[in-house]
C-alpha cells in the first residue's frame, strides 16, 4: 500500500470528536433509535472552492440536501478510486431502494490542488457518476476546508516534482441538509455497506 490511512483517519477524527462526544456511555454509540454518531461534532463549515468549469462553488449551494464529502486526489494509485467506487455504488443501491429519499450530493475535494486543476478534478469526479462534484482551490483554500473537516494531508518528499504521492486521512462524511455532520460512511468496505449506512440516516 502506498498510503497509511486508517491510523491517520482515526487520530484526526477522534480529535475532532473529543470535545463534543462522550465515548463511554454517551450519545456517540451507533445503535438503533439513538442520535447520529457525529451529531454535535465540530466537523464541516462554509467554503468557497472551484468547480470543473472554473466557477466558484460554495457550501451553501447545497443547502437542503444531504452531502457526502470525501477528500482525496486524482493521482491516488489505490485507496481513493476504490472508496469513490464504493460510494458511487452505494448511492446507486440506496437510490434504487429509496427512490423518494431526499437528494444526496457526492462531493470529491482534492488535497492536491497543484496538480488537480478544475478540469482535472472535474473529469476525475465524473468517472464515478455524472452527479459527483469535483472541487479544487488554492492551497490556502484547501488547507482551510481540510481543517474544518479534520482531514490530515501531507505531500511526500521523494524528489519527484510531478510524480509525488500524498498521505492523507481516509473518511467519507455524511452531512445533513442543514450542513451538520451525521456519520462516517464505510467507503473502505463496499457499496452495500455504504447503502446500508445511508438508509439509517437519510429520509
Amino acid at each position: 500500500m502506498a498510503h497509511t490511512f486508517r491510523s491517520i483517519a482515526t487520530k484526526s477524527i477522534l480529535a475532532a470528536l473529543a470535545a463534543t462526544c462522550t465515548f463511554a456511555l454517551g450519545g456517540c454509540n451507533m445503535t438503533a433509535g439513538e442520535k447520529p454518531p457525529l451529531e454535535g461534532a465540530a466537523i464541516g463549515g462554509d467554503f468557497a472552492l472551484t468547480g470543473k468549469d472554473g466557477q466558484a462553488v460554495k457550501w451553501s449551494d447545497f443547502a437542503g440536501k444531504y452531502r457526502i464529502v470525501y477528500f482525496g486526489y486524482t493521482f491516488c494509485p489505490d485507496v481513493c478510486p476504490l472508496d469513490m467506487q464504493n460510494i458511487a455504488q452505494g448511492l446507486r443501491l440506496f437510490r434504487k431502494e429509496h427512490p423518494d429519499a431526499k437528494p444526496i450530493v457526492p462531493i470529491f475535494i482534492t488535497i492536491d490542488p497543484e496538480r488537480d486543476v478544475p478540469a482535472v478534478v472535474g473529469k476525475y469526479a465524473s468517472n464515478f457518476g455524472k452527479d459527483v462534484i469535483g472541487l479544487t482551490g488554492t492551497e490556502a483554500q484547501i488547507a482551510d476546508v481540510a481543517k474544518k473537516w479534520a482531514v490530515f494531508y501531507q505531500r511526500r518528499d521523494e524528489g519527484k516534482p510531478d510524480a509525488y504521492l500524498m498521505d492523507h486521512s481516509r473518511a467519507a462524511y455524511l452531512m445533513g441538509p442543514d450542513g451538520a455532520a451525521i456519520a462516517l460512511l464505510p467507503a473502505e468496505q463496499d457499496g452495500k455497506a455504504v447503502a446500508t449506512e445511508l438508509a439509517k440516516w437519510v429520509n
